[in-house]
């Protein structure tokens, strides 16, 4: 994880509120990409519960993502793209909102400790991480929900506003953590989507897992 020029000021680690914090996770080169997003799940994701959305531009990226993911055995990994049957995308959207349900009683202290094991399998304490495309986005003009994860990775840094925007939007939950991966060339993009978003876009602090 390598550095480039910061958009902004060094990240001074806030009490925890409902601002969604905005980061960007440097990358020397593109090939060394997929390698440290494995390398930053392999910390997040040892968070039980830990509601994550993984968002990608195309499905070629999609698919290589979940592959390299899928070798990591704390994280209940699912995906969503555009043949997706409707029946699957509403079973892997209920169970990522339960996800996020069992993490939020997490953080306000409602689950006990030393839960038995009858009580909640191994599979829902996983941290759980949804794979997505642009296209395959909840549609909250339909009735979707938003997902309300706690940390969105953008994968593929989006070029317009909007995509931002749709993504934090349709996948973020208030208070939530935004972590954009960026390869030297897209120093000039994230300026500009902080600039346009009017957002504050720090370096991501190496406590990361610290301050979900």
């Amino acid at each position: 994880m390598d550095s480039i020029e910061a958009p902004s000021p060094p990240f001074q680690s806030p009490s925890r509120s409902s601002q969604q914090l905005h980061f960007y996770l440097a990358v020397d080169r593109p090939q060394f990409k997929m390698e440290t997003v494995v390398e930053l799940l392999g910390v997040l994701g040892r968070r039980q519960w830990l509601p994550i959305v993984v968002c990608c531009s195309s499905r070629d990226e999609l698919d290589a993502v979940c592959s390299s993911l899928s070798t990591l055995p704390y994280i209940s990994l699912a995906a969503l793209y555009s043949d997706v049957a409707e029946r699957e995308r509403s079973m892997v959207l209920e169970k990522f909102r339960q996800a996020t349900t069992n993490w939020n009683q997490k953080l306000n202290s409602a689950v006990e400790e030393g839960l038995e094991e009858s009580e909640t399998g191994k599979d829902e304490k996983k941290s759980h991480l949804v794979v997505v495309t642009d296209v395959c986005l909840p549609l909250l003009s339909s009735g979707e929900s938003c997902l309300s994860a706690r940390v969105l990775i953008n994968y593929e840094l989006p070029t317009k506003k909007e995509t931002y925007t749709r993504r934090i939007t349709t996948c973020l939950a208030s208070g939530g953590i935004v972590i954009n991966m960026v390869v030297g060339g897209e120093v000039t993009t994230l300026k500009s989507l902080e600039e346009s978003s009017s957002v504050v876009i720090a370096e991501m602090p190496i406590n990361i897992s610290e301050i979900l």
